[in-house]
């Protein structure tokens, strides 16, 4: 068991002279509109092994930078400290300048004094400059326990996955194909092309759709260094950044390469179903092919609708009208596996069903459509062959609505806007102009957004041909029974009037809305998603199409709703970010890893059954456990989970924590929180907060680890021996983990430890969980918020309580043998 033996504060063991150099940065007025900077660089300056402490303008600066590398060479500085912006933003910026100096880069660490100081305490000056000083002592406090590491390589394996076959997963396999590398590309459909293919024109060109779109897939499906997998999932992945081994289910056709799409068979099959493609107006046969220019051409049958049941062909006239034989209904499903070293997710997005908004009576009124059950009709190669037609009749309507934001900027719906929906429906109405120029449209509208390059141009064209835009959406929609005509309610909001507005078809603008199985490539992948469902890119601005995973990258609406234009953009930049690393060959591991103490293992496997990866296993011939490094992805769970005390995290070491809850509760330590974040998504969660300005009490102290997992029970015990009122534990959501399923570890340890307050008589209320996304900021400053309620309430026998029931966790990690 641990020895407990007080409650002084862990001394560095390196026999070098430490010599730290502290740089607070004023970031313009950023931090220093709410900070006192030069105070905090003078107190700075009093602390252990600090010989050198200043205050900067911008240190992400070149002169800010030159200054760094300077004073290591000339005061021959052995560890730096910048306070500043969040290491998730300029981390690898002064890593970088501390090694052109030669100063290892691991000897660095950085005070968040920005947005998780300066931005969320805009009008409390004394008490942001007090915090500031904390958090610079707590950075200093484990800057004296860093060791210097070294990165190991690990070869990259130039292929590449993309996830996707819209139009974003084509532009970005035929750059990736282009450069020279081998390119899987996986569609759960029978053909690429995505929503592009269903849609008539694009805007703001008014270009043809299939137009433009059918001579790039046709490029993937003949293109040397694309492999094209359609009827496919994914759906298994393993490996890590440079070296994934993917699984992908390709599921039978029932119709081999050897088909030339004649249609002989489609011509004869006797069975029909709704068209997919064609959003139900039209039916399909049970053997078909989506659209006249899929890729591939093959036909696929559709065995839930076939009429022959697994073994038994009871319907032989697609068998007999084929010259080819190309029919194989022997044909089973196959497991594929891929080996890559990156992957592009552009998996695309769902449209948003309006079913549910009973006002509009969509699935009612026969004359209510939506966008793109319009765009269908509209299509000459759709079910009307162009021809714009009432579905209750089968006229052409002399009027028609467009209403605006349905799903989107909602209550009802979605609050995002889905960016597409304004344009489309401007162009849609010039659609109609063009081909009968006579009919009325009504556009009901709550903001019209043309902010993309001659959107502007699209709008105005759109007024001048006639077209009415009211500045309103509609209340309700009652249909004349008799002729099936539509009634619109509403009130004009700029002409403050009622509206009572009759036309002879609505067409709903529906909005953009996440793939509904988005969560099984999260699951897949580790991947983070918004609120909205969207997946999280790792910086909005600065990476927009990476992802915190390794190697693996965003392109199109799975990111966010976008228009083909952007989508575009987004896939060749994916494919650019994607080439860039495979070009490297090889990728460097940081050094976060584990290492094993050998002389305190005792092979118990606690560490291997906790690991995300299986990156770690117990040699049975020498009796102790091993890291495969190139494996591993720096969770810490293992060393979180180790009673012996046998393994290190590099540069999240025992011992840097403990420093950093010492230098945190050395002061009023019943007045604050202090609190445990997941590199991944809790801490950028507290970080949004700051970006987002959101305000709440001064008096938390949050430590990083990479994930919640790495917070062992003995860091809580130990915060609550130092009288900390309160500490709060915060991590990625279950099932949204960025190292897969290591937060389970991080429930089950806090559950352990909230039964053990209540048996040792303690608040257990003092000790918070918090499951926080990277776009959380809000949940974050609100359980701060919360918990200072908590802090109010400790008494301070309470505290003492805690002091004493834990006394000494963390002053030595000397283990005696369990037995």
């Amino acid at each position: 068991m641990v020895k407990l033996t007080g409650t002084q504060a862990p001394q560095p063991r390196s026999t070098e002279e430490i010599r730290i150099g502290v740089y607070v940065c004023h970031c313009g007025l950023n931090i220093a509109g709410s900070v006192d900077c030069e105070e905090v660089a003078r107190f700075a300056a009093t602390l252990p092994h600090v010989v050198l402490s200043k205050d900067n303008r911008y240190m992400c600066s070149d002169p800010g930078q030159e200054l760094l590398k300077r004073d290591i060479r000339e005061q021959k500085l052995s560890r730096v400290v910048v306070a500043s912006c969040s290491p998730r933003l300029h981390e690898p910026t002064f890593r970088k300048a501390c090694e052109e100096a030669g100063l290892n880069r691991y000897l660095f660490e950085m005070a968040n004094i920005r947005e998780q100081c300066s931005w969320v305490h805009l009008y409390e000056r004394e008490m942001a400059t007090e915090k500031a000083k904390d958090l610079v002592k707590m950075a200093v406090a484990k800057a004296a326990f860093l060791e210097p590491a070294e990165e190991s390589e690990v070869p990259i394996i130039k292929k590449a996955l993309v996830i996707g076959g819209g139009v974003a997963g084509i532009q970005a396999a035929l750059d990736l194909g282009d450069t020279g590398y081998k390119v899987y590309l996986v569609e759960k459909e029978p053909s690429i092309g995505g929503r592009m293919a269903q849609i008539d024109k694009t805007f703001p060109t008014m270009d043809c759709s299939i137009c433009i779109l059918a001579p790039k897939m046709s490029d993937v499906g003949r293109h040397p260094n694309i492999e094209l997998l359609t009827n496919s999932e994914v759906v298994e992945v393993k490996g890590y950044i440079g070296n994934f081994r993917v699984m992908v289910l390709k599921k039978p056709r029932y119709v081999t390469r050897d088909c030339t799409a004649c249609g002989d068979c489609s011509k004869v099959c006797p069975v029909t179903a709704p068209n997919e493609f064609d959003v139900g107006l039209a039916t399909r046969r049970a053997i078909y092919t989506p659209f006249a220019q899929a890729v591939p051409s093959t036909y696929i049958i559709d065995r839930n609708i076939c009429l022959n049941k697994e073994n038994i062909i009871l319907c032989d006239k697609c068998i007999k009208a084929c010259e080819r034989r190309a029919i194989d209904f022997d044909m089973k499903p196959e497991t594929v596996e891929l080996e890559v070293g990156t992957i592009i997710v552009a998996a695309g997005a769902d449209v948003y069903d309006p079913s549910s908004l009973a006002n509009y009576g969509y699935g009612k009124f026969p004359n209510v459509i939506t966008s793109l059950e319009f765009e269908r009709l509209i299509n000459a190669g759709g079910p009307s062959g162009g021809h714009l037609i009432r579905p209750s009749d089968m006229q052409i309507p002399k009027s028609v609505a467009f209403i605006q934001c349905v799903g989107s900027r909602s209550e009802k719906g979605h609050l995002y806007c889905s960016n597409v929906c304004c344009m489309n429906t401007i162009k849609d109405s010039l659609l109609i102009k063009e081909h009968w120029p006579d009919t009325q449209i009504h556009v009901f509208y709550v903001d019209i957004r043309a902010y993309g390059k001659g959107f502007e141009d699209l709008y105005k064209r759109a007024k001048k041909e006639g077209v009415t835009f009211i500045r309103g959406l509609p209340a309700e929609i009652i249909e004349d029974r008799k002729s099936h005509n539509l009634w619109l309610i509403g009130e004009n909001t700029l002409q403050k009037e009622l509206y009572r507005v009759n036309v002879g078809m609505v067409i709903l603008s529906i909005g953009i809305e996440s793939r509904r199985d988005s969560e099984v490539i999260q699951r897949l992948l580790t991947l983070s998603r918004n609120p909205d469902g969207f997946f999280m890119e790792a910086h909005p601005k600065l990476r927009p199409v990476d992802t915190p995973t390794g190697g693996v990258f965003l392109a199109g609406c799975a990111e966010a709703p976008k228009d083909i234009k952007d989508s575009v953009t987004q896939a060749s930049a994916a494919a650019a970010r994607a080439s860039t690393l495979m070009a490297k060959g090889s990728v460097t591991v940081e050094a976060i890893t584990p290492r094993v103490i050998i002389e305190n293992c005792k092979a118990c496997v606690l560490c291997a059954k906790v690991c995300p990866y299986n990156a770690i296993f117990v040699n049975k011939e020498l009796k102790r456990a091993e890291v495969i490094e190139a494996a591993c992805a720096g969770c810490g769970t293992c060393g979180a989970e180790c009673p012996f005390d046998a393994l290190i995290m590099r540069h999240f070491t025992d011992e840097q924590i403990y420093a950093q809850i010492d230098a945190a509760t050395e002061q009023d330590a019943d007045t604050k929180i202090v609190a445990f974040c997941c590199n991944w998504c809790s801490y950028a969660g507290a970080d949004f907060a700051g970006v987002s300005r959101m305000q709440y009490p001064t008096n938390v102290r949050i430590i990083r680890t990479m994930c919640s997992g790495r917070v062992a029970p003995k860091f809580v015990e130990r915060a609550f021996a130092r009288g900390a009122a309160a500490v709060l534990v915060s991590g990625c959501h279950l099932g949204d983990c960025h190292y897969i399923n290591a937060n389970y570890q991080t429930q089950k340890r806090v559950e352990r430890l909230w039964k053990k307050m209540e048996k040792l008589g303690l608040n257990k209320d003092r000790l918070q969980l918090l499951w926080v996304t990277a776009a959380e900021g809000e949940r974050f400053a609100s359980k701060i918020k919360e918990m200072q309620g908590i802090v109010n309430s400790v008494s301070q026998e309470e505290t003492e309580k805690g002091k004493n029931c834990w006394k000494g966790v963390g002053d030595s990690r000397a283990i005696e043998d369990m037995a």
